[in-house]
């Protein structure tokens, strides 16, 4: 039997995420779909009782943001999200705020303030942006805001841009699923697509 949108499981958690709906200055923005076409663990499967999200590009300021739901399959306390999966949703769309403006890069450290529990159910409003830029190093931050605008979470990542000596491959299979050339993509490491 199809689960229809607006079922809720035993303990009243809806089983779906709601529809998203976009703010006026909001643009879509899909992460990379690499392996296979799935786009992450995280946002690869936005139809699971696990988690949805769904990103944005602020058109204002260029940040990250959209809606995360975290659903029953996302347990952590009873009746609430797991911190495993708050921080995962973080660390992506930080992830996703440094490739979209230009770093190709990964995480290096990732902090995260827990500031209130979330219970299962709740859809969330998510920003991420990049801070600050030395070097190889960008810093990002992120957070998860309730229909309120106060925080559930809060995170800062550091993410160091990858070296094309030796992170070549990687990168190659990166410009495939963007579908740039990969010298496009490996001339443009480090420099901030404005």
């Amino acid at each position: 039997m199809e689960k229809q949108r607006g079922t809720k499981n035993q303990a009243g958690i809806p089983e779906l995420p709601p529809e998203v709906t976009a703010e006026s200055d909001w643009e879509p923005f899909v992460p990379l779909a690499l392996e296979g076409g799935q786009r992450s663990f995280v946002s690869g499967k936005p139809q699971s009782g696990l988690l949805r999200v769904q990103y944005f590009r602020r058109s204002g300021d260029g940040a990250v943001v959209g809606r995360a739901w975290f659903g029953p399959g996302a347990a952590g306390p009873p009746g609430h999200a797991h911190g495993g999966s708050i921080a995962a949703v973080l660390d992506e769309a930080m992830g996703g705020a440094a490739w979209s403006s230009g770093y190709a890069s990964v995480a290096a450290h990732l902090e995260v303030d827990f500031t209130k529990m979330i219970p299962l159910g709740t859809d969330a409003l998510l920003e991420a942006w990049v801070e600050e830029v030395h070097g190889r190093k960008v810093t990002t931050r992120g957070r998860l805001l309730d229909d309120h605008g106060e925080s559930l979470a809060e995170a800062v990542g550091l993410f160091v841009v990858l070296d094309a000596e030796r992170s070549g491959d990687v990168l190659e299979q990166v410009a495939k699923a963007m579908g740039v050339d990969p010298a496009e993509l490996l001339s443009n490491l480090g420099t901030p697509h404005e």
